[in-house]
């Protein structure tokens, strides 16, 4: 297993980073609740049904405590929290949470652990590798969205594609902006 990568070059000429080359990681499929539900049947003796219906109580139950400005932690996953953004108030008493406040989203930070040489580990990472996505010449779209078993490599017909971040949907955005 590895996580595949295509090269994709910056080309919006205001981007930081114009014109270089970046990895972006590529999805190649989607695992949904009832497909991880699966596996992990296979894996211990809880069957599907009782591990969909947990995680659908812990959805729900994240839910609320996220809601009520409280900090989620799975231990050995990591942490979840409701993030604001918005826009400043010249002065305290101009602040309007209406006005002011444009959106909430919620931030994830996975766990982290020390390894033996006492660097610091981020689950979900440790020993994970990288290799270039294989190239598919014949296709030149972009990969649908059909709810999971697309091929998530780009279709570029080469190793490099040329886009801007916005025009794959199933890519990281470049490390370096």
């Amino acid at each position: 297993m590895a996580v595949f990568y295509r090269l994709s070059q910056v080309t919006a000429p205001k981007a930081k980073g114009y014109g270089k080359w970046y990895p972006r990681a590529v999805i190649t499929q989607t695992v949904d609740t009832d497909a991880l539900a699966e596996i992990m049947q296979r894996n211990c003796t809880v069957k599907k049904s009782d591990i969909v219906a947990v995680i659908t109580e812990l959805i729900e139950t994240m839910q609320d405590q996220l809601q009520d400005s409280k900090r989620v932690k799975l231990n050995g996953f990591g942490s979840f929290k409701i993030g604001i953004s918005g826009e400043g108030a010249n002065k305290v008493d101009e602040f309007s949470a209406g006005k002011n406040i444009k959106d909430l989203h919620v931030l994830f930070q996975p766990e982290v652990k020390k390894d033996g040489n006492g660097q610091r580990q981020k689950t979900f990472i440790t020993g994970c590798t990288v290799q270039e996505a294989p190239k598919n010449e014949g296709k030149t779209s972009k990969p649908a969205d059909n709810g999971g078993s697309n091929s998530g490599n780009g279709g570029s017909g080469s190793s490099g594609s040329s886009v801007t971040p916005s025009d794959e949907p199933d890519y990281d955005q470049p490390s370096g902006d």
